[in-house]
């Protein structure tokens, strides 16, 4: 299939749904070959046969993100698949709104596992792949809870901080492999995500918040940027916003 990633394979964590999901279509859409994870089996590989109705092709890894089988199945099933690993999308998340003083234990670490663990564990077992290669590119999908605090958010903010400073530290240590490092830190999106946990179904449908289509073209622009420049870092609003 022809397109700007033709010829690339891209690993999207948390790909059933949401960002995640639109971003899987971006990218196929541009030719790329696709390895999706994510708990989720019949959304999965509806989203594999819906892909591979584009023109593309894609496979699809079941498993826990917080999980390093998951990780380590997932780069193995991309290299006996395709043979190589160009972008890697740590997309799958967690939110939890609610005060510090009503958060639990469970909920920190909830929070911190699928947000922060399985960052590292996908981006620990893909790089070794792009340093073999002399390229590759790895995005974290954050949140503008990455970049400032918001009440309610304060644990939630501390998983995306905690994105935001693993891509500046790897930006600097993988650049001189040839791999490229990078962030899209959107506001609130129109998808499940903590739905029952701080948003309602109701909340997020009359809100005015970004599409999950939206935040997918920033990754597909950052997926598709010049040989010889990076993207560090994407922050999106809606243009709904108020002004003060």
């Amino acid at each position: 299939m022809p397109g700007k990633l033709a010829g690339k394979v891209a690993i999207i964590s948390g790909a059933s749904s949401g960002i995640g999901q639109a971003s899987a279509r971006g990218l196929a859409r541009e030719g790329a070959r696709l390895v999706l994870s994510a708990r989720r089996r019949e959304r999965l590989d509806a989203l594999v046969e819906e892909i591979r109705a584009l023109g593309s092709d894609a496979i699809a890894v079941i498993g826990d993100a917080r999980d390093e089988a998951t990780a380590l199945n997932t780069v193995a099933a991309a290299k006996e698949t395709f043979g190589r690993i160009d972008i890697l999308i740590n997309n799958v998340g967690v939110g939890n709104y609610k005060p510090l003083i009503d958060t639990s234990l469970d909920d920190y670490v909830e929070m911190m596992d699928v947000n922060v663990r399985s960052t590292f564990l996908f981006t620990r077992h893909v790089v070794p792949v792009m340093i073999a290669q002399s390229e590759g590119l790895v995005l974290m999908i954050s949140s503008m809870a990455g970049v400032y605090g918001f009440p309610g958010e304060a644990i939630y903010c501390a998983t995306k901080f905690a994105q935001v400073g693993l891509a500046q530290g790897l930006d600097k240590e993988l650049r001189p492999h040839g791999i490229k490092v990078g962030t899209i830190c959107p506001g609130g999106v129109k998808t499940e995500f903590a739905i029952g946990k701080g948003r309602t179904d109701a909340s997020v449908r009359e809100s005015q918040m970004l599409e999950a289509d939206d935040v997918a073209a920033a990754v597909l622009f950052a997926c598709t940027q010049p040989a010889g420049s990076r993207i560090i870092q994407v922050q999106m609003r809606t243009m709904a916003e108020a002004l003060t």
